[in-house]
């Protein structure tokens, strides 16, 4: 099962509101694709929360772009940002990318973002949006959502 970043924030707007201000404190972000052969390959990438989407812009025939395209599986990890001690905690969300080939909609994008031209466009699709942060400087606490659960919430020490 999976969801648009939308119907994420519908459901669960506080760890939503949490996860967007993580990845807009910094423009630049892990992503990881999987290699033709399985592997994992990460990559740098900047990433857009725009129009109830999260979007993922990439130069043409990019290697991740084309393992996106083989297989649209992801993972996205937030920039923790220099000695920041992880304030505000670790934000990574999972998904599927799907690439975007209707010109009016990439036209959309265009106007609010002006990327380089050309570029590939992925519209994603979440499976998993997790948070991890210190509270209290005692618990290690980790916020799980999945379409289709409320939020679950683990705390260790």
């Amino acid at each position: 099962m999976t969801t648009n970043w939308a119907a994420f924030a519908a459901t669960e707007p506080d760890l939503a509101t949490t996860v967007e201000q993580r990845f807009r404190a910094f423009p630049h972000h892990v992503l990881v694709t999987l290699r033709r052969d399985g592997s994992p390959r990460t990559t740098g990438l900047e990433v857009r929360f725009l129009n109830g989407e999260l979007w993922l812009g990439m130069m043409p025939g990019s290697l991740k772009a084309l393992d996106l395209r083989r297989d649209p599986r992801f993972a996205l990890q937030a920039n923790p940002g220099p000695d920041t001690g992880m304030a505000g905690g670790d934000a990574r969300i999972a998904g599927r990318a799907l690439e975007v080939e209707d010109p009016e909609v990439k036209g959309a994008y265009v106007k609010e973002v002006e990327p380089p031209q050309p570029f590939h466009l992925f519209r994603t699709e979440l499976t998993e949006v997790v948070r991890t942060c210190v509270e209290d400087d005692t618990y290690l606490v980790a916020q799980v959502w999945k379409p289709g659960e409320p939020v679950r919430t683990l705390r260790r020490t």
